[in-house]
């Protein structure tokens, strides 16, 4: 009995570290900005959001490997709320976001990828830290309640939520349209 409540201790307080760890007390906040712009190699996929990483990861690659270009950003653009549509049919553009937009690179791999540039604008934007895998499932989580809520209170038309995994500085940013 004694090494049962021994065991079943150690495992809350070991749920409650890995918890605390990957941001689950972190508060969210969200604030407007004047964001967009980035250069983004990508790849159209329908179907589960939870597969996105196998697309990106095969770009980035792909990018590092076969066309010497270094990203340090992944992205995921997701049109559809999947409370609402299946999960076989949600959209998305997945990929990352290119730190060189020369002329040269952009020509170097528009023959081969999708290719485009974000528009600008005002922003919803929130950040959650990037710490592992458990970090994109925290902050799907903590951030999306928090993004609706706020979209039912203001009103605010359906539109993509775009996540940027900004690897050196070791967040996901969170943001949706305004206007």
């Amino acid at each position: 009995m004694k090494i049962t409540l021994i065991i079943i201790g150690s495992l809350i307080i070991l749920i409650f570290c890995i918890y605390t760890y990957y941001g689950g007390f972190k508060k969210i906040s969200l604030t407007t900005d004047q964001q967009g712009g980035e250069t983004i190699v990508y790849e159209k996929v329908t179907g589960d959001y939870s597969q996105s990483s196998k697309y990106t990861n095969r770009i980035y690659h792909t990018l590092l490997n076969e066309d010497n270009v270094v990203t340090t950003k992944g992205i995921g653009i997701f049109y559809d709320n999947p409370q609402k549509v299946d999960k076989t049919k949600l959209r998305s553009d997945v990929g990352c976001v290119l730190d060189q937009t020369d002329s040269t690179t952009i020509n170097k791999l528009s023959g081969k990828y999708q290719i485009k540039i974000l528009p600008e604008g005002e922003f919803l934007v929130a950040e959650f830290p990037m710490k592992g895998s458990l970090s994109f499932i925290m902050g799907v989580m903590k951030i999306y309640p928090v993004i609706n809520k706020y979209s039912e209170e203001y009103s605010l038309k359906d539109s993509p939520v775009t996540e940027i995994y900004d690897v050196p500085n070791k967040k996901i940013i969170y943001r949706k349209k305004l206007k």
